[in-house]
């Protein structure tokens, strides 16, 4: 594995990266490419999310093959492994083309990218990364790539439009490996948090003393403030959906049962998250932080 951190796009001339889909991080990801001078052509299924892009210098494309045409690059950041292989089949990128998948897939659906990767004859490199919208728009994503090395040289403008950091790692699909070891921890640690914040308002202790306390000392992480301040205001505006962190919950628990180790951390928290989801009208408009609404037992 190697740690290369971001620099500038680089002497040689940008590659033409097709960005597949332009939710919250695709769109980060695009206005990112293009502060850099990386050329892109941008699709997404809702087209007035890839239009409101246009003003970017981003070209608006009207269907995946057209995004792909004459691209060297396809990056592809949609909701999950069906999205991502739909997306990819209709777009049937030209032979030799490099497909950097940046989605999280899980075990199965990495399988099923590189099996498409072999039919169409693309250079796969599994990249998913860590971060949300901001760190999407502030082209300080953390990338977790596996792939054949001579493609970096490749890859790095725009590794370097999007990235503060690039694990580059051995072995196929070891970005995928460590992206669901990434946001175990990650759902973890808002679990807990979301946890110490209800128990806190049931003992009648203002959730304030609780950050206080573990303020600049070893049990600190300035994840559980950024979280902490939403649960502990009730406004959950969106960073990292609740439907998103349920799928990818589930790929945690896919992944736990193939290595042999027990679910039973993770069900906790993904049955934390599902009974938040079932009081929303809207899941998809709520951060996952929202998940402490699923410890009240008056959702039991």
């Amino acid at each position: 594995m190697s740690d290369t951190s971001a620099g500038g796009a680089g002497d040689g001339a940008a590659p033409v990266v097709a960005v597949l889909g332009a939710g919250a991080m695709g769109a980060g990801m695009v206005r990112s490419l293009r502060r850099a001078q990386v050329p892109v052509r941008v699709w997404n299924r809702d087209a007035a999310k890839a239009e409101a892009l246009a003003g970017s210098g981003a070209e608006v494309c009207a269907t995946p093959a057209d995004a792909v045409a004459g691209a060297d690059v396809v990056l592809t950041v949609l909701l999950d492994a069906e999205a991502v292989l739909d997306t990819v089949r209709r777009a049937a990128p030209a032979a030799g083309t490099v497909w950097l998948q940046c989605a999280t897939v899980g075990l199965d659906g990495f399988d099923r990218t590189a099996d498409l990767a072999r039919e169409l004859d693309l250079v796969l490199v599994d990249c998913p990364v860590l971060g949300t919208r901001k760190p999407a728009e502030d082209g300080a994503l953390v990338l977790l790539a596996s792939g054949p090395e001579d493609v970096r040289d490749r890859l790095e403008p725009v590794f370097a439009a999007i990235a503060r950091k690039t694990l580059w790692l051995d072995g196929d699909g070891a970005g995928t490996r460590l992206k669901l070891v990434c946001n175990a921890w990650i759902f973890m640690l808002t679990a807990g948090v979301a946890q110490s914040v209800a128990l806190a308002r049931a003992l009648d202790v203002d959730p304030r003393h609780f950050f206080a306390a573990i303020e600049g000392g070893p049990l600190d992480t300035p994840y559980a403030h950024v979280k902490g301040a939403l649960i502990r205001d009730g406004e959950y505006p969106v960073s990292f959906a609740l439907p998103g962190a349920i799928k990818d919950n589930r790929l945690i628990q896919a992944a736990l049962a193939s290595a042999g180790l027990s679910d039973r951390l993770t069900a906790a928290v993904l049955e934390t998250m599902e009974a938040a989801a079932s009081g929303l009208t809207d899941p998809a408009s709520a951060d996952m932080a929202v998940m402490v609404e699923g410890l009240s037992r008056s959702r039991d």
